[in-house]
């Protein structure tokens, strides 16, 4: 009778693409017992890349334990899943080569593939970890977690060359004490991503009215909000890095958080600090509009992020409390994840604003477009990076 196999695969990208690598196990399906663990820093690439030559890496492990072993594949990255159980197709031409070299470790009959939560799979997750960790140290992985001699491998991406990263220290140096800010050391693990979506548009955003989470409107998506949230869950979709979607409660953004959610897979989480700033007096109406009703509430408004709109709405202040409130929430329920995240105009930009430290008037400096997507990072020392801004590609 055939042995049976599990091999848990994983692979990580710290910038995406940046500084990768990947990590397997192979186990013994009765008795859950490890019988070979593998992992390698590979350099620069992205997450997809990372996670099929993991998922090759841990095949050819179990090959060489037993070549006629039927083998269960278990990983937490949706793509590549669904890839090798041929229901989706492979368009990136970089993922096509990949997805062919892993078919020919084992034939195809041997081989099953079940997609896990991330927080199954932290054996994989671990040691594609630890092989980062080694590269960014200049050297290679070895089984237990320790390193092996240097290697001419560049450390995480700092912006410099590898010819002028400095050599790897002695064994015997004392480690430097932790650093803030750009000289810092740049492995600080696997960050929290949120990929952050404002919703599609309603009939009132081509009108730029102001449209909030006062009063008794709460508009859906319009014919084109639909259009542009379907062509963003088949963008996200495509990438297969997401793994959970948290929404604001207001109709639009779950309208357009569960046109993702079902491209990739997953349930939608509705957190209330998401929702857009309630506008008072002001909903419904355009800019112009307000001036004209409105002119001293609106100059104290523009003026001070502590004034709120007319009618008992919301002030900016507010808003960046609530919004930094559940910022934190999800950091620590996603550490380490990527977590789409649906909202507005005014939550979206208040978290890249505190990302950024800049001040409050950077809200009326920046431009965010319906069914756009921006990225921040959330590192464990409190360091944040702007990875991405009002990206509108996968609309056109």
């Amino acid at each position: 009778m055939a042995r049976r196999f599990v091999v848990e695969a994983d692979g990580g990208s710290r910038g995406n693409p940046g500084p990768a690598g990947y990590g397997a196990v192979v186990l013994d399906q009765v008795t859950g017992e490890p019988l070979a663990e593998t992992a390698e820093y590979i350099g620069t690439a992205t997450n997809n890349v990372a996670e099929y030559r993991g998922l090759i890496a841990g095949l050819r492990a179990a090959r060489e334990l037993d070549p006629e072993a039927v083998v269960r594949v278990r990983m937490d990255s949706k793509l590549v899943v669904e890839q090798m159980s041929g229901r989706w197709k492979i368009k990136h031409p970089d993922m096509r080569p990949l997805a062919a070299e892993a078919r020919t470790v084992f034939p195809a009959s041997q081989v099953t593939y079940e997609w896990i939560p991330r927080e199954r799979n932290k054996r994989a997750d671990r040691l594609a970890n630890e092989a980062m960790d080694a590269g960014r140290r200049g050297q290679r992985w070895r089984p237990g977690g320790g390193a092996a001699a240097p290697e001419a491998v560049l450390p995480a991406d700092t912006g410099e060359t590898a010819a002028s990263e400095p050599a790897p220290a002695p064994a015997d140096t004392p480690a430097p004490a932790p650093a803030v800010g750009w000289g810092a050391p740049a492995d600080l693990g696997t960050p929290a991503t949120f990929v952050l979506l404002r919703h599609g548009e309603t009939a009132l955003t081509p009108q730029k009215r102001f449209s909030g989470s006062g009063g008794d409107a709460d508009p859906a998506l319009s014919p084109e909000g639909r259009r542009q949230a379907e062509l963003t869950a088949a963008a996200l979709a495509a990438r297969g890095t997401v793994q959970a979607v948290v929404s604001s409660p207001l109709l639009r953004a779950r309208q357009t958080a569960d046109a993702a959610a079902a491209r990739l897979g997953l349930d939608v989480r509705v957190d209330e600090g998401l929702r857009e700033t309630d506008f008072g007096a002001w909903e419904g109406l355009t800019f112009a509009e307000v001036r004209e009703r409105h002119p001293a509430d609106l100059n104290a408004w523009l003026a001070s992020p502590k004034t709120a709109p007319t009618g008992g709405g919301e002030s900016f202040a507010a808003v960046s409390r609530r919004v930094a409130l559940s910022r934190d929430k999800l950091i620590a329920r996603y550490a380490g994840r990527t977590v789409l995240v649906v909202s507005h105009v005014t939550p979206i930009k208040t978290l890249v604003r505190l990302a950024l430290g800049a001040p409050p008037e950077s809200l009326f400096r920046m431009e965010l477009s319906a069914a756009s997507l921006s990225v921040v990072q959330y590192y464990a020392d409190g360091r944040t990076s702007l990875r991405l801004l009002n990206d509108t590609a996968h609309l056109r």
